[in-house]
């Protein structure tokens, strides 16, 4: 089983490039980015309180085969934390 490497951050919904160094997850794979991550979420998952780490980058010539995932996961009241 791979990451999802989800496309979107749940808090502000700004669109996340695949092999952005800039994108956080928790362990249960929460996607942000680093502006959220830092300036509102203190670097914790909001949804189940795990540290946020900086996402792994999948090499280029396995997202062919393993390609990210297309579904959005937003909650617009994150911002408002």
């Amino acid at each position: 089983m791979m990451l999802e490497l989800r496309p979107n951050c749940e808090c502000c919904n700004v669109d996340l490039a695949v092999n952005s160094k800039e994108v956080l997850i928790c362990s249960f794979e929460c996607t942000f980015c680093l502006l959220c991550s830092e300036q509102i979420l203190n670097f914790i998952c909001p949804n189940c309180g795990g540290e946020l780490v900086r996402r792994p980058i999948r090499p280029e010539n396995k997202l062919q085969k393993y390609p990210a995932s297309t579904q959005r996961v937003f909650n617009p009241n994150l911002k408002n934390r």
